[in-house]
């Protein structure tokens, strides 16, 4: 492939920007040729043609292309030309915790400071807890930020400690960040497709599809005519809607003047995808005829090919482009802190830093990156964060406790009907890390689908005795039947019982059983989270003050076993087996290649848009689509089982508690192992298999993707039987070393049983 460079006037800027096709970067789809711009700083058209020269220069001459030619480049050609090629052949993943480690590291154990990690459904409470236990008022200081929508998209780490007030935010790759851009450009276009009106347009341009990408923080809303929309606001008034808080400080608002502007650009976006999308739709209808007739088959094999040509064309990437510059140029307006770059030539920043003693400051400089506050949409940063940690005098307002604890938020597990459904990677990684994993769960309909798969996969592991579960929205349990704060709580810890009883089907009485004595203790009733600490009334402060008493002792070591377990790990085998067939079968109905009970199969784009995010290396999840997680999770369950049972003891143990102490620590270790084995099954070692099934395209495409997922998972991790191909016996040979390392490791015997 020869590479060249070309010079373009950029939409609305003044002066040259350079565009070329980087030989060294793949782009999103994982394809060669990563398709780059760079503005020239220069509006003499001369000049411009110099620096295109230039580059082409560079990228005709394969022996340029080495980090280690940088220093002698820079003596030959212009420092533009050097940044816009070499800075592109350096570009990688940066490490987000290392950077916010190299600022301000996470204190540990050994200094006293319990780590505890919230997780709940979106909408169930999490950040609103998070404020009362860190004294952030709900109106004054919109820290962290609250909704019903998903909401949190960033990690969110709070260290309260004594001192002045310090933050290092750290922010998605610029790469992967494109990538989020060109999905949702994609969505737009296929609103037109679709004869959808300019704002559904708009808003699926500026919402990515799975809800966490909104562009519309950064760019500004969508406006239609404000008289419309105020008569419809009047027409569904009822009279009760909670006041939005003001803002007191002009510089969160974006004026009137930079939000007609920001309307103008997204105006002139919306005209763009009705120019890339309108000739291509006739093109294809011409070849197809109209959707309406077509069979279903037929009408995706025609959305496909029309996605595939829009994304090929040059207008396609010069809108990506043009969208990326505006998003670069909103790091530009950040009144405060420092930004730092891998380079000083690099326009994207990896994290941002600052520090001071004045408390209001503070938050006022946050909420850049974490607000959702409507009058501040097209300056904010927030879909950009991927971490935010801070210190400073962050403590609770309704009590002297003054406790040493890090607080670690993130997103929600969002709604899903499918109880089977396993917990994020993102999350379960951080079980070992942890002191506590607080569930926040919503008293009014608790132990819905989400809760359940996190109960499950905290019993599995072995962490159960880390959980605790915060129940919000305690007040609004209300009945006839229920006049007692005691009737109220024992009718939500029944729904935790029913729950637990179900789960006996999956895994052990004596797991579960453990783990309802542990929540028994550790269940906590709250209500009110939205009002501020002044007018929480007396129940629930102590509820708050037993909470966060239970942190502080959680660092306390456990009191070790004095029995051990002793295992054949004959029985490995088995639990493989039975891993392995209960991940398949949900996902050959997923694939819409088989039936399995309570799983429905998903629609060809979602499933397109997971091997696209597995193939561009951009992830490992899309969505609830979590083969990895679904792996991990029904590994864990299988073995989990098969510890239960060892054959006998070093010695017989005192109690229950004892024996399933012993047992948890083989499972916990088990399980932290599984996480990084099973990416490099399922993922690492077939990653040109997903980057097949990605390129599928045309009539029956979507089936043969399908196709090529279920055979990526036989070959990852085949069904065990009893005569066993060699990729079966390395997979049994590979949990089975697992396994009996990790019983070994934490005190445990094996021993092969014989009979006679």
């Amino acid at each position: 492939m020869r590479y060249t460079a070309s010079k373009s006037r950029t939409q609305n800027r003044p002066g040259f920007s350079i565009s070329f096709r980087h030989p060294l970067r793949n782009d999103s789809k994982n394809r060669p040729g990563l398709k780059v711009r760079r503005g020239l700083n220069t509006t003499d058209e001369d000049r411009a043609d110099a620096l295109v020269s230039q580059m082409n220069e560079l990228l005709n001459d394969e022996a340029w292309w080495n980090t280690t030619r940088r220093q002698e480049a820079e003596s030959r050609f212009d420092p533009i030309i050097v940044e816009a090629f070499f800075d592109d052949i350096q570009a990688g993943q940066s490490d987000s915790k290392a950077l916010r480690d190299s600022y301000l590291p996470l204190p540990g154990k050994e200094e006293d400071y319990a780590r505890v990690l919230f997780v709940g459904t979106t909408g169930a409470g999490k950040t609103s807890l998070l404020r009362h236990l860190i004294g952030s008022d709900p109106e004054k200081d919109r820290f962290p930020s609250t909704s019903t929508a998903k909401t949190t998209v960033s990690d969110i780490e709070v260290i309260p400690a004594h001192g002045s007030f310090r933050a290092a935010v750290t922010f998605f790759t610029e790469f992967l960040v494109q990538a989020n851009i060109e999905d949702c450009l994609l969505n737009a276009c296929t609103a037109v497709w679709e004869n959808e009106s300019d704002a559904r347009i708009a808003e699926r341009l500026l919402n990515h599809p799975d809800q966490r990408f909104r562009l519309t923080y950064t760019l500004g809303s969508w406006r239609e005519e404000s008289s419309t929309t105020t008569a419809q606001d009047d027409d569904w008034s009822f009279g009760n809607e909670m006041e939005i808080p003001t803002v007191a400080e002009d510089d969160e608002l974006v004026s009137s003047e930079d939000s007609r502007r920001n309307q103008a650009a997204l105006t002139a976006y919306v005209r763009r995808v009705h120019a890339i999308s309108e000739p291509i739709i006739a093109r294809t209808r011409a070849d197809f005829g109209d959707p309406a007739g077509l069979s279903a088959e037929d009408a995706s094999a025609a959305l496909e090919i029309f996605q595939e040509q829009v994304e090929e064309t040059s207008e396609f990437s010069d809108l990506v482009h043009d969208i990326m510059s505006d998003v670069v140029e909103r790091f530009e307006l950040l009144p405060a802190g420092a930004l730092h770059r891998p380079r000083k030539s690099s326009r994207w920043p990896d994290y941002w830093t600052y520090e001071t003693a004045d408390r209001g400051e503070f938050i006022r400089q946050i909420r850049w990156f974490s607000s959702n506050y409507a009058q501040s949409f097209g300056r904010l940063l927030t879909p950009l964060v991927d971490g935010i940690r801070i210190t400073g005098p962050l403590f609770p307002e309704f009590s002297a406790m003054k406790q040493k604890m890090v607080l670690l938020d993130g997103q929600g597990l969002g709604h899903t009907a499918d109880s089977s459904a396993s917990v994020t990677t993102h999350i379960t990684r951080k079980y070992s890390e942890v002191d506590v994993i607080l569930l926040v769960d919503n008293a009014e309909q608790p132990i819905q689908a989400a809760a359940q798969a996190v109960l499950r996969s905290v019993a599995s592991s072995g962490n159960y005795g880390k959980l605790a579960i915060a129940f919000t929205h305690f007040d609004q349990v209300k009945g006839a039947n229920l006049p007692t704060i005691t009737e109220k709580r024992a009718h939500v810890m029944d729904s935790v019982g029913n729950y637990l009883n179900n789960l006996r089907d999956i895994l052990s009485s004596s797991v579960v059983s453990a783990m309802a004595h542990v929540l028994e203790k550790q269940s906590f009733m709250l209500g009110g989270l939205h009002a501020a600490n002044a007018k929480l009334p007396r129940g629930v402060v102590l509820e708050l003050e037993r909470l966060i008493t239970f942190f502080s002792i959680s660092i306390e070591p456990p009191i070790l076993p004095e029995a051990y377990p002793i295992y054949d790990p004959t029985g490995i085998a088995f639990a493989a087996q039975k891993a392995t067939d209960k991940f398949q079968k949900p996902w050959v109905a997923r694939l819409n290649l088989g039936y399995h009970s309570g799983i429905a199969s998903e629609h060809w784009t979602r499933i397109k848009a997971l091997t696209r995010r597995i193939a561009g290396e951009l992830d490992v999840e899309y969505d609830t689509l979590r083969p990895v997680a679904d792996l991990v999770a029904r590994m864990t369950e299988e073995i989990s089982n098969f510890l239960d049972n060892p054959i006998s003891w070093t010695r017989p143990p005192k109690s229950e508690e004892e024996a399933q102490e012993a047992i948890s620590a083989v499972r916990r270790t088990v399980f932290s192992a599984l996480h990084d084995v099973m990416l490099r099954r399922l993922v690492n070692n077939y990653l040109a298999d997903w980057r097949t099934a990605y390129s599928r395209s045309g009539k029956g495409s979507a089936h043969r993707r399908a196709v090529d997922m279920k055979t990526i998972y036989e070959s990852a991790v085949p069904i065990p039987g009893t005569v066993n191909s060699e990729p079966a016996i390395a997979l049994l040979r590979e949990v089975r070393g697992i396994v009996c390392n990790a019983i070994e490791a934490s005190g445990g015997q094996l021993r092969l049983e014989t009979t006679t």
